[in-house]
């Protein structure tokens, strides 16, 4: 069982874009889901779209989340907590630019490495 990846973006536009980016560079190996903008349809991220996101890209391998700006962080950390344990300690928040992250983490993820490692692969990136 491979780790989820979710892909969370203020524009729906971009965070589709990544996911298509990811699914044609890395295949069907890992669970993949994307969420952005508001309930209204416009620039935001909203916390029960991403609850619904990472429960769509749910492994028990655990789930890795890119995210692009701040807002969407705490949107995520948010739905996190909402979540709630036991589930919440196996979703990670990455470090990491949205596009190059998420392929490095699905790249990481397909292979087979458990979340912590999966994490540390897209956030190397934040250290360039």
């Amino acid at each position: 069982m491979n780790v989820g990846i979710v892909i969370v973006s203020h524009s729906p536009l971009v965070a589709e874009g990544v996911a298509d980016m990811v699914r044609q560079m890395v295949g069907d190996d890992v669970r993949l889901a994307w969420c952005g903008g508001d309930p209204s349809g416009g620039l935001g991220t909203s916390v029960e779209a991403i609850t619904q996101a990472i429960d769509e890209a749910w492994s028990d391998a655990g789930v890795a989340v890119l995210v692009d700006l701040g807002g969407a962080e705490t949107n995520t950390e948010m739905a996190i907590e909402f979540i709630g344990e036991p589930r919440a300690s196996l979703i990670a928040i990455c470090n990491a630019p949205i596009v190059e992250g998420a392929i490095m983490a699905a790249t990481e993820a397909s292979g087979g490495a458990p979340l912590a490692t999966v994490v540390a692969t897209a956030e190397e990136l934040s250290a360039l």
